[in-house]
């Protein structure tokens, strides 16, 4: 069945998807887990952006660890498995992976654009502080990680 022009049209209304990369970094700190957030304004998440032309999500998500960071002994324990968000700022969707390192320190990249951090804030975080800090949306990928680290 063929949609309605009414229909039709409300499709087009909707936003385009657009696919945000990024990692949920983890490393292990003693007998726990610690992972890194980054906070931009009064939000945290883990790091993650848009893919550029003729690059892969996965090399999208290394890259944007990279830049927003510095950190790139990222090691995909877990497989190449990932989460998807449900669609949020106007059809964003972002896709995380999960990736250790051994990475302690992290130094914030400047964003070409603003000339200054993208980020205001990083911290190593355990479990009940992550899910204090973060809003559902990333607790959902919070869920998601932790099945696999346990």
């Amino acid at each position: 069945m063929c949609p309605t022009n009414a229909e039709s049209a409300a499709l087009n209304q909707r936003p385009p998807r657009i696919l945000s990369c990024g990692v949920v970094v983890v490393r292990r700190d003693e007998n726990d887990w610690r992972l890194l957030l980054l906070r931009a304004y009064q939000y945290w998440d883990f790091p993650k952006g848009r893919t550029e032309q003729n690059e892969t999500p996965l090399q999208a998500a290394y890259r944007e660890v990279a830049e927003e960071t510095g950190i790139t002994d990222l090691s995909l324990d877990w497989g190449e498995d990932y989460i998807e968000t449900g669609p949020y700022a106007r059809g964003k969707v972002a896709r995380y992976y999960l990736a250790s390192t051994q990475t302690k320190d992290v130094v914030l990249g400047i964003a070409p654009e603003l000339g200054v951090p993208e980020h205001h804030e990083w911290r190593w975080v355990k479990r009940a502080e992550a899910y204090r800090i973060t809003a559902p949306r990333v607790q959902q990928v919070l869920d998601w990680a932790y099945t696999r680290l346990t």
